[in-house]
């Protein structure tokens, strides 16, 4: 059960924060304590929002479009299918919960000096159930870095891409089946080391009924 899942990380959370205010918390090497306990927390909540989309991953039939995509790589990943359906997990603002806010809290609906999961950016909601607005506000800090991230990110790929395909405009699958260059030197004795079309294969085998009954029906 998802739920139990993370009332069970939110109370080792708490344990965690009890420990480093009666002092008994061991400090990492080379770390404080408060970096250590921070690290601990990021560690525990994660691996709550891992576990949260295993259970969410078991409820989800294999022929699940988003399942699929995720799976195959085509779009998306794991991470979307848990943050959909069990778990948006801790928002975090440069690689480490949300410290800074009003007179030492992140948000004025909490007490000054709260620790908690939930006072630090932990969103137990998934996107399908819908966040509270205190859910809102602290995914609206991670996304503002996310979104920024990636308009930087975009263009470098962008012209990486461009790049990658005028470099391999020339390369061609040969008559016996070796990949070559304009120049006929040969980059792969064979496409994709196996020569099979992934557009026409299915996990990695050839579908020969599929394509027998392709060929039948005047399929190409």
């Amino acid at each position: 059960d998802i739920g139990k899942v993370l009332k069970n990380s939110e109370k080792k959370v708490d344990e965690l924060i009890e420990q480093y205010r009666s002092k008994t918390l061991k400090p990492s090497k080379g770390k404080t304590v408060e970096d250590t306990l921070e690290e601990l927390v990021m560690l525990e909540l994660n691996d709550a929002r891992t576990k949260a989309g295993e259970t969410a991953e078991q409820s989800l039939s294999e022929h699940n479009y988003a399942l699929v995509m995720a799976k195959t790589g085509a779009r998306g990943s794991m991470l979307n299918i848990t943050q959909m359906s069990a778990c948006i997990g801790q928002q975090a603002v440069r690689g480490k919960r949300i410290l800074r806010g009003y007179r030492a809290r992140t948000l004025p609906h909490f007490k000054r000096g709260d620790l908690g999961s939930k006072s630090r950016g932990f969103v137990s909601a998934s996107y399908k159930s819908g966040m509270d607005p205190i859910e809102f506000f602290f995914h609206a800090m991670g996304g503002r870095e996310s979104l920024t991230d990636t308009a930087m990110r975009t263009p470098k790929s962008g012209y990486m891409q461009r790049r990658l395909i005028n470099a391999m405009q020339d390369i061609v699958v040969d008559y016996n089946e070796t990949v070559r260059d304009g120049r006929g030197v040969i980059i792969q004795f064979k496409y994709g080391e196996d020569g099979i079309d992934p557009s026409r294969s299915h996990r990695g085998t050839i579908p020969i009924k599929k394509i027998t009954r392709d060929i039948q029906r005047g399929e190409k």
